[in-house]
């Protein structure tokens, strides 16, 4: 079934918008830890916690607003997508702390 221009454009401007709002949302959970480490407003704890926080929401940014991963659709190839990318992150993560710790140990 053919789409009329009328919701082509309709369409564009729904995904052009979506666009829009990850982006405003990426900048801001950018820009939040980023001052306030400039502006030294927190403890290191509390950095830490909100770093790590927005670093979280983020990623839930990028998923919904730029790789479009709805939270309805929970289809095996986007269960799939979120698992591997888990498994990057926890290996590159896990493998930095690790090469970290043993060059540390290695030095003292």
């Amino acid at each position: 079934m053919s789409q009329t221009p009328e919701e082509r454009e309709a369409e564009k401007a729904s995904e052009l918008r979506s666009y829009f709002i990850g982006f405003a949302a990426a900048v801001a959970l950018t820009a939040l830890p980023f001052t306030l480490v400039a502006l030294g407003a927190a403890s290191a704890s509390t950095l830490w916690w909100t770093i790590g926080l927005c670093a979280l929401v983020q990623v839930v940014v990028h998923f919904r607003f730029f790789l479009h991963i709805g939270w309805r659709r929970s289809t095996r190839d986007d269960l799939q997508l979120i698992l591997f990318t888990t498994l990057i992150i926890l290996l590159m993560a896990g493998g930095t702390i690790w090469i970290m710790g043993n060059l540390h140990a290695r030095m003292m």
